[in-house]
């Protein structure tokens, strides 16, 4: 896995060898001294764009200086063609992008990622990088995810790193049949407009009459803990 900690003693040698200060290497790359001091630590980790701009200011190769933070092959292949802006390597497996989805962007993650979502991977990896990816990927994971069906707590992680759309996505599932209905009390406390659509669900027999017993307990806990929480 790779290792910004290992990446930054190797950037800390390199600098010092060609007897450069850390303010010095940083007006190079157009950065501050504190963002110099942070690589180095191992405390963060350059934008891959940045990695090119290393690698010729210390004449080494943008392989060596991804080698140094001792990545998986997979990992290797994906921060070298972002680095390089072409055609992002598509992780052969989950553990390829577990290890250095914090280090990218999520453009650089969605194309990273089509490949698992075209296969399918375990539900439960989503969790794992749903903070890092944008919403339709993680969507577009969700549902190709294999053998692990939707459960409220993944639905209830997920949820706060959705917009309204993919949310309402979520709720268009439960109404065709293809998620549990008792996850709408998940939704709820995101998606106010959810009670019509719902009670017209319930009417028109899409949804069970339990449905709406459900809202109104959701609805008065949502009310309790407002209450509790303008009177602290």
């Amino acid at each position: 896995m790779f290792s910004t900690q290992k990446f930054g003693g190797y950037l800390s040698r390199l600098r010092k060898e060609r007897d450069m200060t850390q303010s010095e290497l940083a007006d190079r790359l157009n950065l501050t001294r504190q963002a110099v001091s942070k690589y180095e630590t191992g405390d963060s980790f350059p934008d891959v764009s940045i990695l090119v701009s290393i690698a010729n200011i210390f004449h080494v190769t943008l392989d060596e200086l991804i080698r140094s933070g001792e990545p998986t092959v997979g990992e290797a292949a994906i921060l070298s063609t972002a680095a390089m802006n072409e055609p992002t390597a598509i992780a052969q497996n989950i553990e390829d992008i577990k290890g250095i989805a914090p280090l990218l962007k999520p453009s650089v993650l969605e194309r990273a990622s089509v490949g698992l979502a075209r296969r399918g991977i375990d539900v439960t990896h989503i969790v794992e990088l749903s903070e890092f990816l944008n919403d339709k990927t993680v969507i577009a994971m969700l549902e190709n995810a294999t053998d692990v069906e939707a459960s409220d707590e993944l639905v209830s992680r997920l949820i706060p790193f959705m917009d309204e759309k993919a949310r309402y996505n979520v709720f268009e599932k439960i109404l065709d049949g293809e998620m549990d209905w008792h996850l709408i009390k998940i939704l709820l406390p995101y998606a106010e407009y959810l009670s019509s659509p719902l009670e017209a669900a319930v009417m028109e027999g899409a949804l069970p009459w339990e449905a709406l017993e459900m809202l109104r307990e959701g609805w008065e806990e949502i009310h309790r803990k407002w209450k509790a929480e303008m009177q602290s």
